[in-house]
């Protein structure tokens, strides 16, 4: 029988040989995204209980279109300190999220979680302590084809705990990947810059529609990434 150390060798070199991409569509120019509330959709996903995850990261359809691609954000997810799920296994059933550009409610793209250093085996961690990890939307309907970014950040507690969301842990995964991205960051070679911006008006402030019924801020923050060096 294999060891442990084999079979996980395997399973990453599995991974690295299977994990698949998409590219996003290009949206109009000038374009950051387009307001979901303005077209029917909505700020808050569909978490599947009865409440949403608040949609309180974009990714800017400005930045570097590399990174717009799956296969880009997950590189630059690893620059900040996110990488795909143990072993590429997801555990429950993905929410959904309309952004008013007339695709309607569609599932999670991906979900990454915090690695922890390890772009391998460091999500396999999280799924143990806890940590920050999100879920990803691309805009990209007829109606509002923007190509940015929407990510559902939160903070979770440990297995034991159910992986239910810390006391404020919408606010808090988003300004923990906020202070991660800011600035520049590395990986593979390729350097980032990326900026911030907060908004407010997107998401009301409160509880209201909340999963858990845990309340937030109200503010979304808008990320513009550039590749400055590859």
């Amino acid at each position: 029988m294999l060891g442990l150390v084999e079979l996980l060798t395997f399973a990453i070199q599995t991974i690295h040989a299977t994990f698949s991409f998409s590219s996003s569509p290009s949206g109009p120019p000038g374009v950051a995204f387009y307001d979901p509330n303005l077209t029917g959709g909505s700020m808050l996903d569909n978490a599947g209980s009865g409440g949403g995850e608040p949609l309180n990261i974009i990714i800017s359809a400005l930045s570097s279109p590399e990174v717009l691609t799956d296969e880009g954000l997950l590189h630059y997810a690893q620059a900040i300190g996110f990488s795909f799920e143990c072993l590429t296994v997801h555990l429950g059933d993905p929410q959904t999220a309309n952004l008013g550009d007339g695709n309607g409610w569609v599932n999670q793209t991906v979900e990454l979680r915090q690695d922890f250093g390890d772009d391998d085996l460091g999500t396999c961690l999280e799924s143990l302590v806890g940590g920050n990890h999100f879920r990803m939307f691309r805009q990209n309907g007829t109606l509002a084809n923007s190509g940015a970014l929407f990510l559902a950040v939160s903070q979770e507690e440990d297995v034991w705990d159910g992986h239910t969301i810390i006391p404020d842990g919408y606010n808090a995964g988003r300004d923990k990947l906020v202070a991660a991205a800011l600035g520049l960051s590395y990986h593979n070679r390729v350097t980032y810059s990326t900026v911030a911006q907060n908004l407010t008006g997107l998401l009301a402030p409160g509880s209201t529609g909340v999963n858990h019924g845990i309340a937030t801020d109200g503010m979304t923050v808008l990320l513009t990434v550039t590749i400055v060096d590859k």
